[in-house]
């Protein structure tokens, strides 16, 4: 006789847990306050930066060319040429050197436009001597020390404005007095460092000249940069964008509306892109 199996009742499933609710992200609100301290911090480091590290330039003139054009802006580094200072003891210093391209406080007032009150620009030229260093210039070429120097590599030069080539070109045979495009101090102070025709430069100043030899108002001009007003030298190009000496040196809102306009417009096509990033020698 088979015996009937009873079937053994199946035990209910116990039921899962439920997965606990992920707590709901708590979200910090920026204060004004932070907001405001965050965006003095970014000023305060980037002005910083600006003032004692690092600063961008744009070439308004051709007194460069062709080692600089007008519309290249650059970034210049302040701290090399800087006076050594004991709060920042590991930077590397040095003197300023010949052949240094540098930028500097021009020596020599200039009037301001609007209102005729001094203002003394930035200017950026080659240091050709320094201090203790015999200069003369014959037939164009800087003999310093006895020893021509090699011209710098320009294109094409223009031909000294009538009645200055020999100023340029055979400096210091001719004053500065005689060249009204010099300052009255120069013509004054020049003759007094003069020996045996050639200019002798003083301790704690330096003579400066554009490669552009015949198109740039340099230290035949105005006379020595005392060291005081070297504020450093160019590193590289970031960006050069093709313009003109006047349409740098244009002033007012509506001018410099104009202008970002046209830069805008002629972005892709006015860049010369070859110089991006083109280091400054």
């Amino acid at each position: 006789m088979t015996k009937k199996k009873t079937p053994t009742p199946k035990t209910p499933s116990e039921p899962e847990p439920e997965a606990a609710p992920a707590p709901a992200e708590t979200r910090v609100e920026e204060t004004p306050f932070e907001a405001v301290a965050s965006i003095c911090t970014v000023l305060v480091v980037g002005l910083f930066i600006l003032t004692y590290l690092g600063q961008n330039f744009v070439i308004p003139s051709g007194s460069m060319e062709n080692t600089l054009l007008v519309g290249d802006h650059l970034v210049v580094d302040r701290i090399t040429l800087a006076p050594p200072t004991s709060w920042m003891p590991m930077v590397h210093y040095r003197e300023p050197k010949r052949g240094d391209i540098v930028v500097f406080l021009k020596p020599a007032a200039d009037p301001d436009p609007l209102d005729g009150s001094p203002t003394y620009p930035f200017l950026v030229k080659r240091l050709i001597g320094v201090p203790g260093d015999h200069i003369h210039l014959h037939n164009g070429i800087v003999i310093l020390n006895g020893v021509a120097q090699p011209p710098p590599q320009v294109g094409r030069e223009a031909p000294a404005n009538p009645g200055e080539r020999e100023f340029l070109d055979e400096f210091p045979s001719t004053p500065p007095s005689e060249n009204p495009s010099s300052t009255g101090a120069w013509a004054v102070d020049e003759p007094t460092h003069v020996q045996d025709g050639e200019l002798v430069v003083p301790p704690g100043k330096y003579f400066m000249m554009g490669d552009n030899r015949h198109n740039s108002l340099d230290s035949r001009y105005w006379g020595f940069v005392p060291r005081e007003n070297i504020v450093g030298r160019p590193l590289f190009n970031y960006w050069s964008f093709t313009a003109t000496e006047d349409q740098l040196e244009q002033s007012g809102i509506v001018n410099n509306l104009e202008w970002m306009g046209h830069v805008a417009l002629h972005f892709f096509s006015d860049t010369r892109w070859k110089r991006t990033f083109h280091l400054v020698r």
